[in-house]
């Protein structure tokens, strides 16, 4: 048992390194880990089921600091509890360029970091997600081998951001009761008290959304615990409101926004080291104080040894089958199934729209892969989402694998970030192209971690129709392209959609987009290659007659326009190729020779996209014909729609035919 003398110095150790660490770093917030330094002392010293020296164990309890300005907190505890990637050189080095130790919490960077935080609210998400993830295997391989918890430690910023609604009203309808939310109720934010700006019942919204929600004082030790025992014996997610003070110690600075994002200045920190009675230098931690924190670090050795005992003690298939779906290996089978599929589907040459060639693609691959876990926005039978694999999660059954997010597409996408991060399982969900605006913060942090989550976006363009301008994605391409790491795939039939699934399966350190059509499109592959030609990102379609005048590149619904303008080029003697380009990040990644000669020696380049032009000029240079929309779109017919806005073959030949005058 530790005493509460023991404890405080436990709970100073993380105070002083914390603000020693942002003071030498001129930069930081000292605030968050001075005041919720009793939280996680607690949190570590009597509850977490985690191992420093095997800080990969995958029954281990998920910690997620959801505050990630506070980021000095984790570290402190990642140092203390003898995590080998976080040094006392590393806290020295707090965020300077290279360290492990960076402004926010980066996933990668160290191990003990679940995930990246920063963005506020994101966190809690997360959480949502590795609850989830939790919970679903958990009913695949029982209690001996997934049991844990998931906390997370969130401020006031993290409950005002939309996101934290979303995500904690699917928390409570699933009833995620391994979840518990501990927040760091210090009533200050940047602009000052939180009253300034929301006077919310925090814990009624949280209890109106399914929610058990208790109230402690965030420095009363055994109160904190009392509590998260509590929590651990619910039904239902909990959330534990500690009242602290912000920058607790400190005797000027205490209780007020000054300490929550600048560093406290040497004055004050030698005033806070008298008050908490603390002699050591800055970066020394007094070795009793140290020695009790590594002991802490390894309380749950035991149980790791245990859980290692029941693994090897199960049943070999079961035990093989969870420890590659653990790793991201994707089972042998996948590829074969892949490899059949595509040549039924060269003999069948299917018109479809390709959001239904997702789901025809999906039906093959949800029977080749047990760990795929789907899901939509409240827009299953759009999205094409669910297959005959998938039967639905529900608040009292988790063996199923599909996920009915609801209308809530910013904590879809962020829980599926912590699914993925959970590890165990490949999440993939659907909405419009449109409401990737809703998502696009957790989709760049998909793309920022390296992560294999998969967003099914359908309803890509003018295409959809009758729903007008605010449901017709025209920028969200080429915004989405924008984000590093990130594949946006269009692809122009179902042969195509195959491909790019298989491609975003295989893409274990990159997520991926799949902008799908509502219309039918006509199959413009039917010749069965086993290679995987989307793989290139671009790649030519049909060749030319001769030696070619003309170059159309076209991504998804526009390739069969293209090809039939190509038509009629052909047709007026001018020799035309045209190269479907399903993923411009790929293409980006091959050689030189390559790229050269997909690009071709044509004098004349067109491309065609029912989107805007950013991003085209890569194929076609500034002087380079493009064909798609430079304003919203509109409402009516999609046939109509596309003709309107000279989306058409002869709109295709028109712009080629200009082009080879003007150059003579």
């Amino acid at each position: 048992m530790i005493t509460r003398e023991k404890h405080d110095r436990m709970a100073n150790a993380i105070r002083f390194l914390s603000m020693d660490a942002v003071e030498k770093a001129k930069s930081g917030h000292p605030g968050l880990p001075m005041g919720a330094a009793d939280i996680a002392t607690v949190l570590y010293t009597r509850f977490m089921n985690h191992d420093p020296k095997h800080p990969h164990w995958a029954d281990r309890d998920r910690f997620i600091l959801s505050a990630g300005h506070g980021s000095m907190l984790l570290y402190s505890l990642l140092y203390l509890t003898g995590y080998e990637d976080i040094t006392i050189d590393e806290i020295r080095n707090f965020r300077q360029i290279g360290s492990k130790t960076a402004g926010h919490p980066e996933y990668g960077h160290a191990a003990g970091i679940e995930t990246t935080t920063g963005p506020l609210g994101q966190g809690v998400a997360n959480g949502v997600g590795m609850a989830l993830a939790e919970r679903l295997l958990n009913a695949r391989y029982g209690d001996d081998l997934v049991n844990h918890y998931t906390y997370v430690l969130a401020g006031d910023g993290c409950l005002m951001e939309g996101i934290s609604q979303e995500a904690i009203t699917l928390a409570g309808h699933l009833k995620l009761s391994k979840l518990i939310l501990l927040w760091d109720d210090n009533s200050i934010s940047i602009d000052g008290p939180v009253s300034v700006a929301d006077s919310t019942d925090q814990r009624k919204r949280f209890e109106a959304s399914g929610w058990e929600t208790m109230a402690v004082d965030g420095h009363d030790p055994d109160a904190i615990a009392a509590a998260i025992e509590a929590a651990r014996g619910s039904d239902r997610p909990t959330m534990i409101a500690c009242k602290t003070t912000i920058g607790f110690g400190a005797p000027n600075k205490a209780g007020t926004a000054k300490v929550h994002g600048s560093p406290l200045g040497a004055e004050e920190i030698a005033a806070t080291r008298l008050a908490l009675n603390w002699t050591s230098e800055p970066f020394e931690v007094p070795s009793d104080v140290l020695d009790a924190w590594r002991l802490a670090g390894l309380r749950s050795t035991k149980t790791r040894t245990a859980w290692e005992k029941r693994l090897a003690e199960a049943e070999a298939t079961v035990r093989g089958e969870f420890e590659r779906a653990l790793r991201g290996d994707l089972p042998g089978a996948f590829e074969t199934a892949v490899g059949e599929y595509k040549a039924r589907l060269a003999k069948e040459r299917p018109k479809v729209a390709t959001r239904k060639a997702s789901e025809m693609a999906l039906e093959v691959i949800n029977g080749a892969v047990s760990e795929t876990i789907g899901g939509s926005a409240d827009l299953t039978g759009s999205n094409n989402t669910k297959t005959s694999q998938t039967a639905p999660v529900t608040p009292d059954d988790f063996s199923g694998r599909y996920i009915h997010y609801g209308i809530r597409e910013h904590a879809m996408a962020a829980a599926m970030n912590g699914i993925a991060l959970h590890g165990g399982l490949i999440p993939y969900s659907g909405t419009f192209l449109v409401f990737s605006d809703y998502a696009r913060p957790a989709m760049r942090l998909s793309s920022l971690m390296g992560l294999r989550v998969i967003y099914v976006m359908t309803h890509d363009s003018i295409g959809l129709g009758e729903d007008g301008p605010t449901h017709q994605p025209v920028e969200h391409l080429a915004a989405l392209r924008a984000i590093p790491n990130h594949q946006v795939f269009r692809p122009a039939d179902a042969m195509e959609t195959a491909e790019c699934w298989q491609i975003a399966l295989e893409s274990r350190a990159t997520p991926s987009t799949l902008a799908l059509t509502r219309q039918n499109l006509p199959a413009v592959r039917s010749d069965y290659a086993d290679e995987n030609l989307c793989a290139f990102g671009a790649y030519e379609l049909q060749t030319a007659s001769d030696d070619a005048k003309v170059s159309i590149f076209a991504t998804g619904s526009e390739v069969e326009i293209a090809l039939n303008a190509r038509t009629l080029l052909e047709g007026r003697g001018i020799p035309t190729r045209v190269v479907s380009v399903p993923c411009m990040e790929l293409f980006a990644r091959q050689n030189a020779d390559y790229r050269k000669a997909i690009l071709g020696s044509a004098p004349v380049r067109v491309a065609v996209e029912a989107g805007i032009r950013m991003g085209w000029d890569r194929f076609i240079g500034e002087d380079g014909g493009f064909v798609g929309m430079d304003s919203f779109g509109a409402s009516g017919p999609y046939e109509e729609l596309y003709k309107h806005f000279g989306i058409t073959p002869e709109g295709v030949a028109e712009k080629a035919e200009t082009l080879l005058k003007q150059i003579g």
